[in-house]
């Protein structure tokens, strides 16, 4: 291993953002390992060890651009910063002058740091701060609080101490967080059972006891049966349902026909599986945890999948408890004063927000909103125009469906900006691109991490930026001192260092930046914190089987299943997942994670593939049934570990960005094959449903 100078940081290659041990050489790093000092054990995926591969790939932006031609036409001039942040901040200020405060719009890939990003959105009077989680977690996060009255974040899962782990729309193995492969592997190793449900067996499932491979779109039947289960053969736990369960009488009522026998026709697994599948369930409770999942937007009923999720933990006793899913502990529940927020330095806007959520959708957390419902305010106008879009470190045009809809939706746009480190098309869309310095070459906010032992914690800068990139406080500070004439207050975001902003976040903790010198982190308590529970946040104090805020919305959170759409003659629901290599699109031309992968493949059933008269490693043509139209070609992954109904592919493939040589034409984008996607979402739960859309295949 690299000696040197060593640094504590954390990783950003993906939405994990896993604490590092950096080494340094020569002023530059030389080695990547997880933070010995955490639950990683030294370890790290491939992704974040592809790292210095990132800081030094030669094709990523380099310097400001400002765009010369058309949208999407490649013609740009390089600017100094100067130049870059005086031309964002002059087009901010004329778009609010003409159009408000509230014309502009903010996305980014959500995470611990988003307060200096909330900050800015606040201090120019916005309330229309959005992240990416319209195509990613929205449903279980408005599950959460529909059934426990708190977000997702807020219970953790105790995995080490569990008895039996469930699977469902979560990969763990596969879309890695290490701390928690970590912590599944050792459960797994003293005897803990692990059940997978699915239409593809991944790499999870090959772990499994128990392997479900359901019919696409079924997972709710599935969990309506195996509730019917605990409830009619008394499998529940009684006496933490009769404390903590508000609604059991309508949830019996509700399941009473979705038996066992029921599901099997729906989703292909026979009855007595369900019901043995149950009684292992009960055996091992309250020490079960039902992973609600993590990408969910999926199919339009995903929220009462994750929603029946959540009521199988509440039948198994498990949340709040050990070895199950108990309730995190912020820095008040350990008796230690939280970070000052940067948000705090302005007021909250009042003006409602553009995507709805809040009051023409009041059921939905208005936190990062829905961002899909934001772009049509570009188009109509209503409930006022949005004339302004920043990206930061987010790519709606591979991260949503229907790309050139979402390009027309933007053409309504006077100013659209992307704060990046690497190029992709949503940048190369843009009118300005920003580089973003990489993980190793900037320092971020300190973060707060909730859980069993709440931790403070903090990115340190590894080396100098090695192309013309600045961090994101750079950035936004840069941006804040030039619009503090035209938006009084500014000035306060206008920091002049990060040790400022560092400084002004610890005020009240009684911490100091020494105090993180030793492993880059705080950890706020000894030992883990596991708080009984007395009541839960909801209006009956209750897990709620039945959701009076979303009743009040006109929406039944005991929805009536209605059974999935067969794929038309000859055709495939698509599917797609993650990798353990890649992270979407970010880093498919890595110069490192590209040769580990380079181009995804199209996973047909053996039968469905014989049909159609195509063998393993075929060229094939994948074409959306709607339009006919070809998304490209890619090699066909013939095997029988797939459903017949599905066609599978890993996301982020299918660039055609000629500045990413590596990437070019390797593979096929889901996201193109799904006409009218941007419609198409779950109204209860607020996800797009990014697997309601059908596909064909032909031999190139």
């Amino acid at each position: 291993m690299a000696t040197g100078e060593t640094v504590y940081s954390v990783c950003g290659m993906c939405s994990v953002r896993c604490p590092i041990q950096v080494e340094k050489r020569n002023g530059e790093a030389a080695w990547i390992m997880g933070n010995p000092h955490s639950a990683l054990k030294g370890g790290l995926c491939a992704r974040g060890a592809a790292g210095i591969a990132l800081e030094k790939d030669t094709e990523r932006p380099s310097t400001p651009l400002i765009r010369v031609g058309e949208r999407g036409e490649g013609k740009w001039r390089e600017a100094t910063w100067e130049e870059a942040l005086d031309y964002v901040a002059d087009k901010l200020k004329a778009i609010t002058a003409e159009h408000g405060n509230r014309s502009v719009l903010w996305s980014d890939r959500g995470g611990p740091f988003v307060d200096l990003h909330q900050s800015f959105m606040r201090g120019l009077g916005s309330p229309n701060y959005c992240n990416h989680d319209a195509s990613c977690a929205r449903n279980v996060q408005h599950a959460a609080q529909s059934v426990l009255g708190i977000g997702r974040k807020m219970v953790s899962y105790d995995f080490r101490n569990a008895k039996h782990i469930i699977l469902q729309t979560r990969n763990i193995l596969e879309a890695i967080n290490v701390a928690e492969c970590n912590a599944v592997m050792d459960a797994l190793g003293k005897g803990c059972k692990l059940s997978v449900i699915d239409i593809r067996a991944n790499v999870s499932a090959s772990k499994a006891d128990n392997f479900f491979m359901v019919r696409p779109g079924t997972d709710y039947a599935f969990n309506l049966a195996i509730i019917n289960e605990l409830i009619t053969k008394k499998l529940y736990k009684a006496e933490y349902v009769e404390k903590f369960v508000n609604g059991l009488e309508e949830l019996t009522a509700f399941t009473a026909p979705y038996t066992a026998a029921w599901a099997a026709g729906e989703t292909g697994i026979p009855a007595e599986r369900i019901e043995a599948f149950a009684r292992e369930l009960a055996e091992a409770a309250p020490n079960v945890i039902w992973h609600p999942g993590w990408m969910v937007a999926r199919y339009n009923d995903s929220f009462n999948v994750c929603r029946t999720a959540y009521i199988i933990n509440a039948l198994l006793g498990s949340v709040g408890v050990k070895g199950g899913l108990p309730l995190v502990n912020t820095p008040k529940d350990v008796g230690k004063k939280g970070l000052t927020k940067l948000v705090d330095l302005f007021p909250k806007p009042e003006e409602k927000r553009a995507d709805g959520v809040g009051w023409k959708h009041p059921q939905f957390d208005g936190g990062p909103g829905l961002v899909n419902l934001a772009y049509d305010a570009i188009v109509s106008g209503d409930p006022y125009p949005v004339k302004a879009y920043l990206c930061f470190r987010h790519d709606p045009l591979m991260a949503m469906p229907d790309p050139e809809a979402l390009k027309k939706k933007w053409e309504g746009l006077d100013l659209l900006v992307s704060i990046t480190f690497s190029w992709s098309d949503t940048a190369w869309h843009s009118d300005v691109v920003l580089p973003l310095s990489t993980y190793l070459s900037r320092e971020s906010i300190i973060a707060s991490k909730s859980g069993p032992k709440p931790q403070f914690f903090v990115r340190h800068r590894a080396m100098q930026p090695t192309v013309n990139s600045k961090a994101d406080w750079e950035i936004l500070c840069g941006l804040a001192a030039r619009l503090a004439d035209s938006h009084p207050g500014m000035e306060k975001l206008a920091f002049k260092s990060m040790e400022e902003i560092w400084e002004y976040q610890l005020q009240n903790t009684g911490l100091t930046m020494q105090d993180f010198a030793a492993k880059g982190f705080v950890e706020l308590v000894d030992a883990p914190v596991v708080r009984e529970v007395e009541s839960f946040p909801t209006p009956s104090g209750k897990l709620e089987m039945v959701s009076g805020k979303w009743a009040k919305a006109g929406i039944d959170s005991l929805k009536p299943y209605a059974s999935p759409a067969h794929p038309p003659q000859g055709m495939f629901r698509i599917a797609f997942g993650r990798v353990g290599v890649h992270t979407q699109g970010h880093t498919v031309n890595n110069p490192l994670l590209n040769e580990q992968m380079s181009e995804n493949v199209a996973w047909i059933h053996e039968s469905r593939a014989k049909e159609i008269g195509i063998a393993d490693g075929d060229m094939v043509e994948v074409f959306s049934a709607g339009t006919n139209s070809s998304a490209g070609t890619m090699r066909a992954f013939v095997t029988e570990c797939i459903h017949p109904e599905a066609l599978f592919m890993v996301h982020g493939f299918g660039h055609r960005l000629p500045v990413e040589s590596r990437a070019i034409g390797k593979g096929v984008a889901d996201q193109e094959l799904m006409p009218g996607g941007l419609e198409v979402w779950d109204r209860s739960g607020g996800g797009l449903s990014l697997q309601e859309h059908f596909v064909g295949i032909r031999k190139a």
